[in-house]
């Protein structure tokens, strides 16, 4: 697995890179970015925190607007963004070049309708293969936690449920968190996934918490000002899953905020000290 750097920035002692390499999950190059703290210097492996970001999104956002590297800096804990789907003129795209589907929209899920199954294998990209570059090319332990913002909080809630093993801890701003009952995710689903709601479920955070048997620590964070909250995001249902089964969520909803980078800034340290306790 080769991997090419093609950026690099200092940051807080540490240095923020971008790497592109061949994916053979997604039949595409792909570029991610990594935080690298400054305790590498002293030969020190350190954990990682997978951040997935929301639709139209790169690798770029978080790493660029999310304030996030300070923190990262003193805790000692590398920060790993992918992008948000294949790309590419082979791979398939939204005819009309809707935001909310195609190149950007990934989804983090497993595609299985044609075209999109050749390409859209987006979980075992995050789950499987970027972790095993990761951990070959940069001196990074073997424990990991992940988050995400609107369609990555889904994807982080929804890989952390599905492998409570491989993550200590799980955190999400804004999530879509039932996507079998909100607009986006049933127009990303029934392309990707198939016209049969009930095989959607194994990617719907709301319903996986509803059976987990192994919980992961999660922290969520909501805006009460979120445009996209009552139509798209649906916290409700996942603090009713959680309840029902006693399951260690904190959901804290915030007065006066909305679905931007501004709000993730405001309380990334908290996610970043609450994956520390479990990191490290």
């Amino acid at each position: 697995m080769t991997i090419e750097n093609v950026s690099w920035n200092k940051s807080f002692g540490g240095w923020h890179k971008q790497y592109t390499h061949h994916s053979d999950v997604l039949g595409c190059e792909m570029r991610f970015a990594i935080y690298l703290p400054p305790q590498i210097a002293q030969g020190e492996k350190v954990p990682v925190l997978y951040w997935l970001s929301g639709l139209t999104c790169t690798d770029e956002n978080f790493m660029q607007k999310a304030g996030a590297q300070r923190i990262a800096a003193e805790l000692g804990i590398a920060i790993v963004a992918p992008d948000t789907s294949p790309r590419g003129e082979d791979v398939p795209d939204d005819a009309d070049g809707a935001y909310d589907f195609g190149h950007g929209a990934g989804f983090y899920v497993n595609a299985t309708q044609a075209p999109w199954n050749r390409n859209y294998r987006m979980y075992d990209y995050v789950v499987h293969e970027l972790p095993a570059l990761v951990e070959t090319h940069f001196p990074v332990n073997d424990k990991r936690a992940i988050s995400g913002h609107s369609m990555g909080g889904h994807g982080a809630l929804m890989i952390a449920l599905r492998n409570p093993s491989r993550y200590t801890s799980v955190s999400a701003f804004s999530p879509i968190a039932n996507p079998v009952n909100c607009p986006w995710g049933k127009k990303a689903f029934t392309h990707y996934l198939g016209n049969n709601p009930e095989s959607w479920k194994a990617y719907d955070s709301a319903e996986l918490m509803k059976h987990n048997a192994q919980p992961v620590p999660a922290l969520v964070d909501q805006g009460d000002q979120d445009n996209f909250l009552a139509e798209q995001l649906k916290p409700e249902a996942l603090l009713s899953a959680a309840q029902a089964v006693d399951y260690p969520l904190e959901l804290r909803m915030h007065e006066g905020y909305d679905h931007s980078y501004h709000f993730i800034a405001s309380f990334i340290e908290d996610h970043l000290r609450f994956h520390a306790q479990y990191l490290l």
